[in-house]
């Protein structure tokens, strides 16, 4: 695990997992397909996964043009990248598509199918709060918060690496098994990102965070939402100090600052390493049920690595 550079590591989790379980007993007479104890199907299944999650993060990339100004740069040059970004995102994803149908499995189609709509689901679901009007923070517990990242961080990898053990025709206990390791071990990696700006020890004053980050939405339940309404809004103190004035309160840096100092001197930010350590626990259960391998050692290094806090 790499923290600069983890872009790849879905596709790499599934080539791992699939190496972990091996062939299965209804598969041997296919093992002279297998390249390194990973079949071809697999290996291809990896590098679909791979190609949805970069359509997606190209996806992401489309820039909300009503919100800029003419300071911001050209509009017709962020027109036309908003439009190079839907083709290129659409390109990959129809790639990916074409070639989930090669692998020939309805199984498998129905699942990383099923997994396309979670991440739509997902993130449409961020994108219209985020545009409602004055709206600083969603109003979520954290169970509703875990939901909401499923579908938008975690579906992928977990439907992924149980279609991989389908593509291998493991049993329906090694398939749940895989999955719970790829919901399991996300779910940590996104509380892990959620708490860097709360946890590094060489983070500045104005590192971004999350008003709905896991940190924030357990900051909220403990104290309350309409303190933690007011919390956001209070303006700098004094006011006229601050560096960007005409900011709202929430985006000024030293509210942020403010807000951040809050959040890390309540239970926000321990319950989230909490909850963080806990998924990492789940998914290193779920590996008890394959095989002792360096594959599963690596498969559980990525869960340690995740879970480790200074």
């Amino acid at each position: 695990y790499d923290s600069r550079n983890n872009l790849q590591m879905r596709g790499l989790v599934v080539l791992l997992i699939s190496k972990a379980a091996g062939p299965s007993t209804a598969e041997l007479s296919f093992q002279h397909d297998m390249v390194s104890g990973i079949y071809s199907s697999q290996r291809s299944l990896a590098e679909i996964t791979e190609l949805i999650h970069t359509a997606f993060l190209v996806h992401r990339g489309i820039v909300n043009i009503g919100e800029l100004k003419s300071c911001d740069g050209p509009l017709k040059d962020m027109q036309f990248g908003n439009k190079m970004a839907v083709l290129s995102g659409d390109f990959l994803l129809a790639n990916a598509c074409t070639s989930l149908a090669q692998l020939q499995n309805t199984k498998v189609v129905e699942l990383i199918s099923s997994a396309i709509g979670d991440l739509v689901q997902g993130i449409y679901y961020e994108n219209s709060k985020s545009s409602e009007e004055n709206c600083l923070t969603d109003d979520i517990g954290i169970s509703r918060w875990k939901e909401q990242v499923f579908l938008s961080h975690s579906a992928l990898l977990a439907k992924s690496c149980q279609a991989a053990m389908e593509l291998a025709k493991h049993s329906a206990e090694i398939q749940d098994m895989a999955f719970q390791y790829g919901k399991h071990m996300s779910m940590s990696h996104k509380l892990h990102s959620d708490l860097q700006p709360f946890v590094k020890e060489t983070s500045s004053d104005t590192m971004a965070f999350s008003l709905n980050s896991a940190p924030a939405i357990l900051h909220q339940e403990f104290r309350g939402r309409e303190a933690w309404l007011k919390q956001i809004r209070e303006p700098c103190a004094p006011r006229d100090n601050c560096a960007r004035p005409k900011l709202p309160p929430h985006r000024c840096a030293c509210v942020s600052q403010q807000l951040r100092e809050a959040i890390k001197a309540g239970k926000g930010v321990t319950s989230a390493i909490d909850l963080c350590r806990c998924h990492g626990n789940r998914a290193l259960a779920a590996l008890e049920r394959f095989p002792p391998s360096e594959a599963r050692d690596a498969l559980a290094n990525i869960v340690y690595a995740v879970t480790k806090f200074p």
